[in-house]
């Protein structure tokens, strides 16, 4: 016959309640007190000592108080070492500059470069994890920046946006001209643009033709949804470029105007003797250097490669030029999509929509 030896039961501990339990502890322990019961008694079976009990009474019993006074209250926490407008200083420390210009020889914000320049500033330590949490706090998040070349030139930029193509626009309406924006983009076979799925630490193989192709192709977008391009093979020239635009400005019966990127091909002898030759029904206006983001034509590419030709590997016997040609067709018969290119915050400042 087997005995076995009984476990002594588990000493109850009332504090390790969440707070409206425990708030509902206190008052049932409070209101069964007052009606008679004894004080040892009831404590015990809600696993608390005996001598809080008197303190909650007294918190009861108080002139105008009552049982509200054994309500929950929020933590209030440890209070935080900076103050609102010393975290608001914070913010403007960071936001829109890199800490090169506080003397760090670094370019990039870090919760360790952060938490140096409080000190720094303030004379106040934090730990890496509250310069997180601080930072959570402003809604700065951690994220990959944007590459701009050093050589932009920022007053040209605003300029552009809020004085030179405003002035475009009003000249085009004035005219009853349209506006549509130039670029150009290489394709190759054997480039993939996206990403695949596979098991960590196991890099994924794609299959692409053995024989590489490649492609180059030009578009023109307007804000209206109109979109034209063309396709061909090597780097631009001028003399190409020439070929283009006429291609460009055939049959078309209202004035055009032209913005484009500053590259030499675009600026040759034989383009401006083309564009003077028109008498005013084309003329090229050129963005500012180094940014590319102002161009809406730039979104076209990045749609084409992400969606088309990145997508699938040509198959066997499929040419790259014809898979391209196939996919902007595609974008210019769908005017919807067009038109959404120019809804991106970069290129904002085109009011003609």
């Amino acid at each position: 016959m087997a005995f076995h030896k009984l476990q002594p039961a588990m000493k109850r501990d009332g504090r390790t309640h969440d707070r409206k339990t425990q708030e509902a502890i206190r008052v049932m322990a409070v209101e069964r007190i007052l009606e008679g019961e004894d004080v040892a008694t009831v404590m015990s079976g809600y696993g608390l000592c005996r001598t809080t009990a008197y303190k909650w009474l007294a918190k009861a019993q108080g002139r105008g108080r009552g049982l509200r006074c054994l309500a929950a209250r929020k933590g209030t926490g440890r209070p935080r070492k900076l103050t609102a407008a010393q975290e608001r200083q914070v913010f403007r420390w960071i936001n829109g500059k890199n800490p090169m210009q506080y003397g760090f020889d670094f370019g990039l914000w870090t919760r360790q470069i952060v938490r140096e320049l409080v000190a720094m500033k303030f004379g106040i330590s934090l730990s890496l994890a509250s310069v997180g949490a601080l930072l959570a706090r402003l809604g700065l998040t951690a994220q990959k920046p944007l590459q701009r070349a050093y050589q932009r030139d920022p007053e040209a930029i605003e300029r552009w946006q809020r004085e030179t193509y405003p002035a475009i626009a009003k000249q085009a309406k004035a005219e009853g001209a349209e506006i549509s924006f130039w670029d150009e983009s290489g394709f190759r076979a054997d480039s993939v643009q996206g990403k695949t799925w596979a098991p960590v630490g196991q890099t994924p193989v794609v299959s692409v033709p053995g024989q590489r192709q490649s492609i180059s192709a030009a578009s023109a977008v307007s804000a209206k949804g109109a979109f034209w391009f063309a396709t061909y093979k090597g780097a631009l020239s001028g003399d190409l470029f020439v070929e283009l635009l006429k291609k460009l400005m055939y049959r078309r019966k209202k004035p055009l105007h032209l913005v484009l990127d500053g590259l030499p091909a675009h600026k040759t002898k034989a383009v401006k003797a083309y564009v003077a030759s028109t008498e005013g029904k084309l003329a090229l206006h050129f963005l500012p250097g180094y940014a590319p983001e102002l161009n809406p034509d730039e979104l076209v590419w990045s749609h084409a490669k992400r969606t088309g030709n990145a997508r699938r590997p040509l198959q066997k016997g499929e040419k790259l030029e014809q898979r391209v040609a196939a996919q902007l067709a595609e974008i210019g018969n769908d005017a919807k999509l067009v038109r959404s290119f120019f809804k991106h915050p970069s290129v904002a400042y085109i009011t003609d929509l």
